[in-house]
């Protein structure tokens, strides 16, 4: 079970104003407590910046991302497409996870 999770820090301020509400990750970093509340770190400081609840995790392929994923990712589907392909290339399994901003 997991219980910290890292964003590229050029989410942080989506991720505290609330604009940012699911991450997408492949099988590695699924792992996660329904309700857990867990640390958020920058992904290349590991500077602790949030605490998240995690309200719900769903298996998802690459092809069934929607413009409602993206807009809780704040941003267009085609920039989504784009970062998840660069973050994880070649990965059509992956899981989106919910969560709620609970303390900044």
């Amino acid at each position: 079970m997991l219980n910290e999770i890292t964003f590229y820090q050029r989410f942080q301020a989506n991720i505290l104003n609330g604009s940012k509400t699911i991450t997408i990750r492949d099988a590695s970093e699924k792992d996660f407590t329904i309700g857990s509340t867990v640390d958020v770190f920058t992904f290349e400081q590991h500077q602790w910046f949030a605490k998240i609840k995690i309200l719900a995790i769903t298996a998802i392929s690459f092809q069934e991302l929607t413009d409602t994923h993206a807009q809780q990712e704040n941003m267009t589907l085609s920039e989504l497409k784009t970062v998840i392909q660069e973050i994880y290339p070649n990965t059509d399994q992956l899981f989106v996870i919910h969560y709620q901003l609970v303390e900044s």
